[in-house]
């Protein structure tokens, strides 16, 4: 049996789709309930779920910032997310984010069914596939080709599921693989060249700041200018007028 915990800001939307998730027959439960990003996130720190069912669009903490929040702190459930309307730059955003699949509201039973069909078919593949692979010699592992293939595009534009198709691998595997072998997770390796070169542009360029925490692959300003402080000591406003001048890292 297969858990699933709902992130919802309205209590009827939980409700409802609670509802639709017995409907299906198959072998998932709902064993959580939450109203924003914010009470998922404090929820899971203490129970365990296969599957989050979150809304994009919440107060507090949208979907698509509790979704990096949750793998920067090395959870790796798989997420779904649900929209009110199938704007499609926001689905890719989603996508890129990486959510393994989005659902339109109201929830239907059909529509629901489908895509828990996907997701059931999805963990049996990864399960066949999740075998420790050896490492030849004298050819890269799996986690230094992954490293290959970021440093080869643009500081953060690389997803876990984009890096683990590099691979031929499955994304959970490849997170455990990633932290094992470089003592960290792949988002905050991910954030930390994101921030690298968000001090390089801050230094080197007057582009203002919205640009390029937009460049670096982050919609919302005030979450980019919290990460940047929690990381660097400073906000990037701060930091660019102390670094005012300094050769660009």
């Amino acid at each position: 049996m297969k858990t699933i915990l709902i992130v919802d800001d309205e209590k009827w939307v939980r409700s409802a789709l609670k509802w639709t998730v017995e409907q299906t027959g198959l072998p998932v439960r709902v064993i959580g309930q939450c109203s924003n990003g914010l009470e998922a996130l404090d929820w899971l720190k203490s129970n365990k779920v296969d599957l989050v069912l979150a809304d994009i669009t919440m107060p507090v903490m949208n979907g698509l910032v509790f979704l990096e929040q949750l793998r920067l702190g090395g959870n790796d459930q798989d997420v779904i997310f649900i929209t009110v309307n199938e704007d499609f730059g926001c689905v890719q955003q989603a996508l890129r984010a990486g959510a393994i699949d989005y659902l339109l509201k109201p929830v239907e039973k059909e529509q629901l069914t489908v895509c828990l069909n996907k997701w059931f078919t999805r963990k049996e593949k990864a399960v066949k596939s999740r075998v420790v692979p050896s490492e030849p010699t004298g050819q890269l592992s799996p986690v230094e080709q992954v490293i290959h293939f970021i440093e080869s595009l643009p500081p953060g534009q690389v997803t876990l599921a984009e890096a683990a198709k590099h691979v031929h691998m499955n994304p959970s595997y490849l997170s455990q693989l990633f932290k094992q072998q470089t003592g960290t997770n792949f988002i905050e390796y991910i954030t930390r060249l994101r921030l690298r070169e968000a001090k390089r542009l801050l230094q080197s360029t007057t582009l203002r700041i919205s640009e390029i925490a937009e460049r670096l692959g982050y919609s919302d300003l005030a979450y980019f200018t919290n990460i940047f402080k929690k990381l660097c000591r400073v906000t990037p406003s701060e930091y660019r007028k102390l670094h005012k001048g300094d050769d660009a890292l």
